[in-house]
């Protein structure tokens, strides 16, 4: 039996960029997850989202995947924004206590308008 998984990517504006997955994320399919996820961070994006609403399973693999890229937006100064409402993958964040370190969204929308501000220029304030 084949395990349900897609991913597919798009690029909202010049700064930000979404990826989205449906299906299940495991050792097999977290390549894929990974390569879409660091291609938007090279881009140099400020803001990526990753949409979960699709998604019926992540494991240690994913996870992983999601701290990395956590850490990569994090030291380039841009943000990474999780959109879920699935309840059995919410559970996975909860159990782990990454709900609590990662940035969580319901929606892709709420994620979107959460990940606001870093979409907005930086500025450097001036000296006094």
């Amino acid at each position: 039996m084949a395990i349900e998984f897609s991913v597919w990517d798009e690029q909202v504006d010049g700064v930000t960029h979404v990826v989205g997955v449906r299906g299940e994320i495991d050792l097999f399919t977290a390549p894929e997850f990974k390569a879409r996820i660091h291609a938007a961070i090279e881009a140099g994006r400020d803001l990526v989202v990753v949409d979960l609403s699709a998604t019926t399973f992540i494991d240690s693999s994913s996870l992983g995947v999601l701290i990395s890229a956590h850490r990569r937006m994090t030291l380039q100064g841009g943000r990474l924004v999780i959109a879920c409402d699935v309840p059995s993958v919410l559970s996975t964040f909860k159990i782990t206590g990454l709900d609590g370190v990662l940035e969580m969204a319901r929606t892709r929308e709420e994620a979107l308008a959460q990940g606001a501000d870093a979409a907005a220029p930086r500025v450097q304030p001036r000296a006094a």
